[in-house]
């Protein structure tokens, strides 16, 4: 079986590696690609695009299990 929390740290290895890439939403903290209009989690339209947020937000949840609901959990 799959660690989760191995993957998302995969996931925050590859965001740090090309920071200018994604953004933050500053709704809920997720980390969305850069050309999202709005947040896939919350349907927030504010983002920091800052490299050095996108990079501490990225080793915060690289660390950490998901608690957003993602849409897996709606089937």
């Amino acid at each position: 079986m799959k660690d989760p929390l191995e993957d998302r740290a995969k996931k925050a290895a590859r965001i740090i590696a090309s920071p200018q890439e994604f953004k933050v939403c500053e709704s809920c903290g997720s980390i969305v690609a850069k050309k999202a209009v709005f947040c896939p989690n919350c349907n927030g339209y504010r983002f920091d695009c800052s490299k050095e947020m996108v990079i501490a937000q990225a080793e915060i949840l690289g660390k950490r299990e998901s608690t957003s609901i993602s849409q897996e959990d709606y089937l």
